[in-house]
């Protein structure tokens, strides 16, 4: 699942822009999304999506298919940097280390690319979107709508995970003055 929203006039210049992909981890789907932010234009969704792996296919086939569709993105959209959540906690330790394998396969996909990556708790996240570092599911969704001023708040949830987490790290640069946007 893709939502492209490139169409509406955006263009990379790479001296007055910053590109962000934020990543959303899971094994079965993870979230992504390209955020471009500038001091003239503010913060623009791009694209967003999910990669979705086959139930039936083996773990290594799975992790296969999240860094080669992650590629493919990387390719078409040309991000500068990269915002992954950090797994914090979990319930179920199965969940915990597809998610962490899931993880691992973006991680050395953004490495091997070049893309220089951020990493943020579901907590950090949440703080840098509402202010609330235990804000639920549908205060972050709502802010995402409200931030990105868009007609309706982002789906899937791993897409608009993803795009909370390329925002928490826009902000992070900013706050942090990290010359943001470049």
């Amino acid at each position: 699942m893709n939502t492209d929203l490139s169409k509406n006039g955006l263009s990379h210049a790479p001296c007055s822009m910053l590109r962000v992909l934020g990543i959303d981890p899971g094994t079965a789907t993870t979230g992504w999304a390209i955020i471009e932010t500038s001091k003239s234009r503010g913060i623009k969704p791009l694209s967003y999506g999910v990669i979705s792996t086959k139930k039936t296919g083996s773990e290594e086939e799975r992790l296969f298919e999240i860094s080669r569709d992650l590629q493919k993105i990387i390719e078409k959209y040309k991000p500068d940097e990269a915002a992954i959540e950090k797994i914090f906690f979990f319930k179920n330790q199965k969940t915990i280390i597809q998610v962490s394998q899931s993880r691992g396969a973006v991680l050395l996909t953004l490495r091997q690319k070049s893309i220089r990556i951020s990493s943020y708790t579901p907590l950090q996240i949440k703080q840098a979107l509402t202010g609330y570092g235990k804000a639920e599911k549908k205060q972050m969704q709502e802010m995402t709508k409200s931030i990105l001023s868009l007609k309706s708040i982002p789906k899937p949830d791993d897409a608009a995970d993803a795009i909370a987490a390329a925002i928490c790290h826009i902000n992070s640069r900013i706050y942090n003055n990290l010359n943001s946007p470049r």
